[in-house]
């Protein structure tokens, strides 16, 4: 009943957000649970000219947002914080009914969010240039010079479904911190959460217009800040074809990419396994695998393989599948009908090639099942591109050179995890690993919202990680004083 009172109470038409106003457009989308395929709202799909007004209001707003202390910016973040903290359970449930995603992973995502917010408020009292010792070259004498932190303006930000308000708020907490104006396009699959989102800062002091929300296509409102010249910097994590886009589109403005991985990780010789599989479990199969640092691709040790394999398989096995409503799911349906039916060519195609399904492989009520695959080609789908779905190879090595070369082998480089006793070992992985970050007895699905984030190679470009995304978002501007 929980399940279906919540989709009658949701079921009607939205308004997006804009200078503190809620407007229509004249066309509107229907929005489907991806679990009982029912719609659950109408979506409004703004045009170019709705979407350029918004950005003249955000650029408009710039002034009044400029006038903001740090110690005002960062109480509009803790009150965001503060009333995360109040709607925990419906800001939950919104994610779990649009994006499919469990109820503990949502509640989850939630309290990251709330962290998010208070990291980002931290850190807009810690928003300093530096003193530069110019007396330190031959003709600096009499001089004394500093750097200073400046808003860029306009922060066009273009976000993903599978964290719905936690990755948007690694772009509006900082965009907030620096004393910039944000327009937010969210995933149109999960445009509720992101207006959602505009309610609770709608009740904050931050000035109206220098937040908003605009619903619609990627190809109109994401072609419309990209283009925009009012806007500065477009930050966006999706997928790398969008990404490259964005980045030839863009010009001059600044841009920061996050575009995804197939995360890999080594299992060394006489590590404990028991505790690592419980780790390996979640990390490949939490929210579905749809998570950029999912671990996709495992490379054991020969010494360990089977054993791991049995002890994988059986933790596997244990996980519920079913109602993403219901608090006791771990594994519920992806995103789209048609991203199911893609993993599952992409498990048929593996097999082809000479793998084997130990676990899962099917779709069955609507939900693909964990699938854990052994024996499997590089060149495959599975473990060359990003699969996004909960699937994981695992293959055999017999040397750690061996496992490093295999992580290396692609055209990603987000976060890889190892698992050893030996400090060699260790040291040798987090300086041969080609990644924007190597986690150490952890899967490479570990993260924490304060630290940077954000890889190489296709992965992208820039850093996430509230200290470091702020600084993306400031211009360093020089001042010297002739004594």
């Amino acid at each position: 009943m929980k399940n279906e009172s919540l989709s009658k109470s949701n079921t009607f038409e939205k308004k997006y957000y804009v200078n503190g106003e809620w407007k229509t457009s004249e066309k509107v989308a229907e929005l489907y649970s991806p679990y009982t395929k029912d719609i659950i709202a109408y979506i409004p799909q703004a045009d170019r000219s709705e979407v350029e007004q918004v950005i003249d209001i955000a650029h408009e707003t710039r002034e009044e947002m400029g006038k903001l202390t740090a110690y005002e910016r960062a109480s509009i973040l803790e009150h965001i914080a503060q009333l995360f903290h109040e709607n925990r359970t419906k800001a939950a449930e919104i994610i779990s009914l649009e994006a499919s995603k469990p109820m503990k992973f949502a509640l989850g995502e939630i309290d990251r969010t709330i962290e998010t917010y208070k990291f980002a408020a931290e850190e807009a009292k810690r928003l300093t240039g530096e003193i530069i010792p110019m007396d330190a070259a031959r003709n600096g004498a009499n001089r004394f010079g500093y750097t200073i932190e400046e808003p860029l303006g306009v922060i066009g930000a273009i976000t993903p479904f599978n964290f719905p308000q936690n990755l948007v708020a690694h772009k509006v907490g900082p965009a907030i911190a620096a004393g910039n104006t944000i327009v937010l396009k969210p995933a149109s699959q999960t445009p509720l959460s992101a207006l959602f989102l505009a309610e609770l800062i709608d009740q904050t002091a931050l000035p109206k217009g220098a937040f908003n929300v605009v619903t619609g296509s990627g190809r109109i409102v994401g072609d419309a800040l990209v283009e925009s010249d009012k806007v500065k910097m477009i930050t966006f994590t999706g997928s790398p074809a969008v990404g490259i886009g964005i980045r030839e589109k863009a010009g001059l403005k600044k841009v920061a990419l996050e575009l995804g991985s197939n995360s890999g990780l080594i299992i060394d010789r006489g590590v404990d396994l028991t505790q690592i599989v419980p780790k390996c479990v979640t990390g490949a199969f939490s929210n579905q695998g749809q998570v950029c640092i999912s671990l996709q691709r495992t490379y054991v040790m020969d010494e360990l393989f089977d054993d791991f394999i049995a002890q994988f398989v059986e933790a596997t096995k244990k996980l519920v599948v079913g109602d993403p409503l219901d608090e006791k799911t771990d594994v519920s349906a992806m995103i789209h009908s048609a991203e199911q039916e893609r993993a599952l060519s992409w498990v048929q195609e593996a097999i082809e090639n000479g793998a084997e399904v130990v676990t899962g492989g099917e779709i069955e009520d609507g939900v693909f099942l964990p699938t854990i695959i052994t024996n499997v080609a590089a060149h495959s789908k599975v473990s060359c591109q990003e699969v996004f779905a909960p699937i994981v190879i695992v293959n055999r090595i017999s040397s750690i050179e061996e496992g490093i070369d295999a992580v290396n082998d692609s055209n990603y480089g987000l976060q890889a995890g190892i698992f050893t006793n030996d400090i060699q070992t260790a040291f040798k992985a987090s300086k041969k690993l080609h990644v924007g970050g190597v986690i150490i007895n952890d899967v490479p699905t570990y993260r924490v919202d304060q630290m940077p984030y954000g890889g190489v190679k296709e992965s992208g470009t820039g850093k996430e990680g509230l200290k470091y995304a702020i600084h993306e978002m400031t211009e360093t501007k020089l001042v010297i004083w002739n004594q």
